[in-house]
């Protein structure tokens, strides 16, 4: 009887050692399980191969032996681990799906969107005066910096709301940030 059938039948019977010192024998094979699991899920599934790995071998783990070995060996082992990572993604898909978990809305990555960040208060007074000054001079491109900066447009819906052609408005844009840095601190200015 190899080590791996003695621990499961140890662990069946409640040997809580028996069930720590399965965990590191099998762990591999149960991630490449969860991994195979996992590859053929829908895009953007926040489960990792590690968390179904755990979470598995939890609920194996907790259903207590009373009737004697549940496993009566290796292959009856890892059919009831992927019955189990089974069971965890139909929860999590059902828990998903539900409205007050967000069933209604898509899931966005954020390396996929222009998410602006804010830099610090002194910057923004800054970059307040400079645009003042840019307003006096040209006014159209500091509408386009207010738009894009301050109220977190796009360049291409800066300019449907100027009125001003996609073109025009990235120009704009190119100027606007260049007579900025110049205003603001040449080249240590930020990168807006």
């Amino acid at each position: 009887m190899s080590e791996l059938t003695q621990l499961l039948e140890a662990a069946a019977t409640g040997d809580r050692q028996a069930a720590a010192d399965l965990l590191p024998l099998v762990y591999d094979e149960l991630r490449r399980l969860a991994a195979h699991r996992l590859a053929r899920e829908s895009p953007g599934h926040t489960l990792q191969p590690t968390d179904l790995v755990h979470e598995a071998y939890l609920r194996l783990a907790r259903e207590p032996g009373a009737a004697g070995p549940r496993w009566a060996g290796r292959g009856q082992f890892f059919a009831a681990a992927a019955e189990a990572m089974r069971r965890i993604l139909v929860e999590s898909a059902r828990r998903k799906s539900r409205l007050r978990h967000g069933g209604d809305r898509e899931r966005v990555d954020f390396d996929d969107q222009d998410v602006p960040v804010r830099p610090p208060p002194e910057e923004i007074l800054a970059l307040d005066e400079a645009l003042t000054r840019l307003d006096a001079e040209h006014p159209e491109a500091a509408r386009v910096v207010e738009l894009h900066f301050f109220a977190g447009l796009s360049i291409e819906d800066a300019a449907e709301a100027l009125g001003v052609s996609r073109a025009s408005a990235y120009r704009l844009w190119s100027y606007a940030r260049a007579w900025l840095r110049c205003e603001v601190g040449g080249g240590d200015a930020p990168a807006w």
